[in-house]
């Protein structure tokens, strides 16, 4: 396993209710995340955004977390078996090149990629994948933390989101993250 992926024991603290008082999970998808949605959550780790992202999708919407690790993912299973999230989440492990979206082109209204992509083997090839799996006009909400990743990275970030065409459309705050909100440009007409 590479190094710069998030150690398990890490995912831990990070889906604590703790983390609650300085990052606000609902304040920062709410904006984005209504009933019925189909969202994709690629390193969902524990659940921390999980939760949340599958509680406003409601029963009619659907959320597809993709992770790396095994261990990760049976932790999110448990938090949402035990909040009776289940059967909203489709939990999926995946490669580290790839999300494993085959057959779901097009089919995402959001997602949300927090504290991911800087792990990740290469920010062109995911944001090309993203950008398939995405609808035309959806969403993706970009968010790396600022201790790992320095404005230079993230423009570079950025810089590989724009070869999969998504546009920047804004710069939201997020806290103690760099933050980017891309729209997946509409069909040519």
């Amino acid at each position: 396993m590479s190094q710069r992926v998030c150690p398990r024991w890490l995912g831990y603290f990070l889906a604590s209710p703790l983390r609650r008082l300085s990052t606000n999970p609902v304040r920062i998808v709410l904006p984005f995340v209504h009933e019925g949605m189909t969202v994709l959550e690629p390193g969902p780790g524990m659940g921390f955004f999980t939760t949340e992202l599958a509680r406003l999708v409601g029963p009619s919407g659907r959320v597809v977390a993709v992770d790396i690790q095994t261990k990760m993912l049976s932790g999110l299973k448990r938090r949402l078996a035990k909040r009776g999230l289940l059967e909203r989440v489709d939990v999926r492990l995946t490669a580290p090149d790839s999300m494993g979206l085959d057959g779901l082109d097009g089919k995402f209204d959001f997602a949300l990629v927090f504290a991911v992509v800087h792990e990740l083997p290469s920010g062109v090839s995911f944001f090309a994948e993203a950008a398939k799996a995405l609808k035309p006009g959806a969403l993706l909400l970009l968010a790396e933390p600022r201790g790992h990743v320095n404005e230079a990275q993230f423009e570079a970030e950025l810089q590989a989101a724009a070869q999969a065409q998504p546009e920047l459309v804004d710069r939201p705050a997020v806290p103690r993250s760099r933050g980017a909100l891309l729209k997946k440009r509409l069909a040519p007409e």
